[in-house]
Order: C-alpha cells, then structure tokens, then sequence
C-alpha cells in the first residue's frame, strides 16, 4: 500500500478512486464513435448546409467592391484578438504597412461570430481582454459578456488605427510563395491578388464552425442555425435574452458544450418547450460573476494587466492562489491539490501522479455534488453529471445552466447511450428511436479546434518549390519556435492550437507570440532582408526539443488519455490513433519556459535559425 492510500483512504476523500476510475472508462466506452471526427461536416462550398456558413453573415450586408492588387510589408490573416494583438505589437514596434484581411464586416474574430444569447469569456476578463492597459479601458463586470468584448475589438482597431487598411468580408482561398519576387500571393473569394514581404496566419483556434454530420440534416424543412450565426430576427430579443419570438415554438438545441451551457438559460426561458440533446455532459463549476468595483480600478498602477495574467498562470498551473483568485472556478483543482498535499505531507515523486489524479478526482466529485444540490429530479441529475478528468473537456462556469432543467419546459434527451442523434428529419430530431417534433433546430457543435490542419485552417498555403504546408507536415506540425515553418519563408503562424494548449487564459499566450513576430519583423525589415527562411537543422531541432523526455506530455493537459476521456475535440473525439501529435502543437514546459525561449532569442540578436537572404 502506498504512503497516500493509507493517508488518504476512501473513507477520507468521501470517495473510492478504483470505483470512479472504472466509472470514467465506462461512460467514455458508451460514447466512442468508429467515425471520430468524420462525424461531423466541413465547411465548404460543396454542402448547402455547409455553404452559408462560408458565404452567409446575418449581422451585415455585403459591400461590394472591385478587386484589390496591391502590396503591403504585412498581411495578416484573421481580425480576431491573434490577429489584433500582432498587428498591434507590430504598430507598436514601427511597422504600420500592416493590413488585416477578415471574413468578416468588423473586428473580433470569435467574437464577430459569437452574438447568441448570454455569450461570455470563461476566463475572467481582467486577465483575458488583451491591450486594456494600451486602450486605457477597464472591463465593466469580472466575466465580460460578448457585446463588451466585440467594443473593446473595435477599441483596439480604433486605437492601433487598424480599420485604416483592413479588408472585411473577404475570405482568403489562397496563399502562395513567389519565389522571383520574394513574396506571397494573397488571392482571395473576391477577386484580389494581394502581395505581401510577410504574412501572418492570426486565424485562431476556433474561425470555423464545426457542424454535425448526422443523415437527413438537410431534409429538415423547419428553422435551423448555428450557434456563431445567431438568428434574433426568428427568435427576437438580442445577446441579454428576451427571445419572445419563440414563446409558441418547439425548439431543440444539439449539443451541451461551452456554447450550450450560455445560451440554453436564454431558450429555456423563452420556448414554449425546449429540447436539450446530450451526448455528454459537460462539468458546470459556479461562475461568481460581478461588477467592476469602481476604487479598485481608479487605484491600478502601470503594469496591472501583465502582473494580474502572471498570477492567473501561476495559479491556474497549481502554482500559488492568490486571493484574487480563490473564489475562481478555474482555482479549484489547485486549491484540491493544495489540501491534499496538505493532509499527505510529503509525497514521493512517483506518487505525484497519484495525488494529481486524487485532486480531480475531489474536483469533479464536488461539481457532481453541485449538480445533485441544484436539479430536483435525480433522474436528470444523473444524466448531467460529468464522469470523466476536469480537462478532458473544456471546463465551463454558468449560475443559470442547472437551474434551466428545473423548468417544466425544459426536457433532456439523453443520446449517450445511441453515441449521438440518430438523424434529422423534415419535421425534426429522431434520437433513441423516437421522433421529436420541433420549429426549429439550434446547432452547438462548436468549432474545428483540433481537426486536420486543413480542414481547421482551411486556406491551401504553398511554399518553396510549390510544396503544401499541409504536406510539410504530413507527420505531425514542423515548426520553429512553433512559429515558422522550413521552406515557407516571411510566414508566421500566430497563435492557433500551439497557444491553446498553454494554458487556459488564451490571449496571454498570444501576446508572448505577438511581441515575438513583430520583434522579428522589424528587425528583418531594418536590416533590409528579403527572404528568411528556417533551416532545416533549425526546425528539427525544436521538434527534438518538444519531443525530448524533459518537455511535459502537453496532449495530458489537452485531452487527456485515450483510455480514460470522455470523447471530445480536445482529444479528437476519442480517437487511439491521432492524426495530430499535440506534443508538436505547444512546448510540453509551458508558457513561462516557452517566453524565456524567445526572450532568450531575441536578446542574442543573431536571428539564429533562419537563413537570410
């Protein structure tokens, strides 16, 4: 018997590990799919289902405009906050040639998109809102809601004067390497041929809306959208609720992911009867939203927002808790984690592991237990419990989720035991057999975060000799610093999956690359280079380094094991054999080892790695 089984017995932790542990493998066994993620649909221009995803934007007429042929020192593709905070970094640091191309009419990437009721960071936006320190702003409530976040995109492009050259409503069908020329070719669905002496990817993790797969979807003859493409004019009321258009409507949300958990209180408040079809539960922590306090912000000193992020990281990696953050949901496993190191004493290290899985094992039994306390059937409570590691799933945060299935119009489907919806029909949803008749189908199947390099970025890149990038890396992603790739010269690739996976307060991570991109831009347009390309040494050598014993396994961060998570697009729907090597999507040290990287980098002064020309 190990030192913690006899400190820290059943009786002690008020449960048994073994018991909840084979109950993990056996939910995650009911729900694993043959198809993994061929059970959902690509956005192309091939499906009429998938199409208006490309093509339709309900929050802004088209305008036209002839085609652009012109020349900038940078292109950057995506306007969300990758794409802002490199342009903006790249302002700061001199270079102002810098257009920003974006699929859509404005500013805010994810937040452009994400309009639907009751929309919020899940990170609190102190730390999350990028540049407030730049803009002089201060965010109104602790977890901003999408209409505070979609002004403060647009606070940024006014301050940075980022509208000035940007390009809306354009969606980029190509980029290519003109090697005579030293410069990308942009081309475009509008007709444009853009050239730039460098391009920046800033598209993010979650540009693309992932849809479901399941037969007859486009029989359905009722209303149906997806979640980042909202309709008030069917529903009525706007991002605060109040959806009185569907007081006489049947409608049926699929999928219980961080979308639905927002936006299901806002349909269940408003449907006359409202269908929630659950494959798997997603755990639901408490969110203590609250305002500003007005002294506080009038009392911040320069350097806030960076200190304030610092201590967040630290705390969301088990580091110290600081008091700011006791009451944050996200604190909850490391102040599990503190207690029970506590109650152990001194643990040996290859126990470690054993005591990390205790502290989520606590966690989770602590979410469950709010479930059972909030919803009054037990039934129901049941089917709402999440069995499975605290970040094998995007952890959400919500007051109002639980409480909606209280409604006695409210009625859960459960699809676990079926893996998913049987299909869709002219009239609605068949799940388990039987038919649900509804007006109207709402999709909540999230984005393509993990899915095939192509299929998430979705814009075929060809460098040196024509080569795809998508071949490049064939066997996994191949970069330097996560950031270049050999023989895809002046190309940074900002932000996406590597950022994702360091740690949950997305936008401090990007800031890391964004200063990193325009130091080097700057530097290479000073000294007059045309063409820097990584070696081939180079490149290898950072994928030995994300492989070696010493960088942490980061797919355990994301997605968890095969044999015990739950399927989800953190781990590719569960699939044993992925398709993607998530080691080489981030830096296994984490985010303060990955800066000192570049930081190191950048003070040597040599543009060590890239072969100039």
């Amino acid at each position: 018997m190990s030192k913690l089984e006899q400190v820290l017995s059943p009786e002690k932790l008020g449960f048994d590990p073994q018991q909840l542990a084979e109950r993990y493998r056996q939910e995650r066994d009911k729900r694993v799919r043959a198809d993994a993620e061929a059970q959902f649909v690509e956005v192309t221009n091939d499906s009429p289902f998938a199409n208006k995803y490309l093509a339709d934007d309900p929050y802004s007429e088209t305008i036209e405009r002839d085609p652009i042929k012109d020349e900038r020192d940078v292109i950057i593709i995506g306007g969300g906050w990758v794409g802002m905070m490199t342009a903006a970094r790249l302002v700061q640091a001199g270079v102002t040639d810098v257009r920003i191309i974006d699929s859509a009419a404005d500013f805010g990437g994810t937040w452009y998109w994400n309009r639907y009721p009751g929309a919020q960071c899940d990170i609190e936006s102190y730390s999350y809102l990028p540049l407030l320190e730049e803009t002089g702003y201060v965010p109104k409530l602790r977890y901003s809601y999408a209409p505070e976040l979609m002004e403060h995109a647009q606070r940024i492009g006014r301050h940075f004067n980022l509208y000035e050259n940007a390009v809306f409503q354009t969606w980029v069908t190509e980029l290519r390497w003109l090697e005579d020329e030293a410069r990308w070719l942009i081309s475009t669905n509008r007709g444009d041929e853009m050239r730039a002496r460098y391009v920046c990817m800033g598209t993010g993790p979650a540009n693309r809306p992932r849809l479901p797969g399941i037969p007859g979807v486009e029989e359905y003859q009722g209303h149906s959208f997806h979640t980042c493409r909202w309709d008030y004019d069917y529903t009525g009321g706007g991002p605060e609720g109040n959806l009185n258009k569907l007081a006489d409507k049947t409608v049926a949300i699929i999928g219980t992911g961080a979308t639905a958990i927002q936006c299901v209180p806002a349909l269940g408040a408003s449907a006359k009867k409202l269908y929630v079809f659950q494959r798997t539960p997603s755990s639901v922590d408490i969110r203590n939203n609250s305002e500003t306090d007005p002294e506080w912000a009038a009392n911040l000193q320069p350097g806030w927002q960076a200190e304030r992020q610092k201590r967040l990281g630290e705390t969301l990696l088990g580091g110290a808790i600081y008091p700011e953050f006791e009451d944050d949901g996200w604190s909850r496993f490391a102040r599990n984690m503190r207690m029970l190191m506590a109650e152990a004493g001194e643990v040996p290290t290859d126990e470690f592991e054993e005591l990390t899985q205790l502290a989520n094992f606590k966690t989770m039994e602590e979410i469950r237990s709010r479930v059972e306390q909030t919803v009054q059937d037990p039934e129901v409570a049941e089917k709402l419990k999440a069995y499975y590691n605290q970040f094998c799933k995007r952890p959400t945060f919500n007051d109002e989720y639980l409480e909606t299935f209280n409604r006695p119009n409210v009625e859960l489907v459960d699809v676990s035991e079926a893996k998913g919806v049987d299909r869709i029909t002219e009239r609605g949803v068949v799940a388990n057999g039987k038919e649900y008749e509804v007006d109207c189908i709402v999709y909540a199947s999230g984005f393509e975060i993990t899915s095939s390099y192509q299929r998430r970025i979705g814009i075929p890149i060809y460098g040196v000799d024509g080569e795809s990038i998508y071949e490049h890396w064939n066997d996994g992603m191949r970069t330097m610093h996560g950031l270049m790739s050999h023989g895809f010269p002046n190309l940074f690739l900002c932000g996406g999956l590597f950022v994702f996976q360091l740690g949950a307060n997305y936008c401090y991570g990007v800031d890391v690359q964004a200063e990193h991109v325009a130091y080097t831009v700057n530097e290479l347009l000073k000294r007059q280079v045309q063409v820097a390309n990584v070696s081939a040494d180079a490149e290898q050598q950072w994928v030995d380094e994300q492989l070696s014993s010493e960088s942490a396994p980061s797919q355990l961060i994301l997605g968890g094991s095969p044999e015990s998570c739950t399927p989800g697009y953190y781990n590719q729907e569960g699939t044993h054999e992925r398709y993607r090597d998530v080691r080489l999507e981030s830096y296994g040290k984490g985010l303060g080892a990955y800066r000192k990287v570049l930081d190191q980098w950048r003070a040597a002064g040599e543009m060590q790695g890239l072969e100039l020309s």
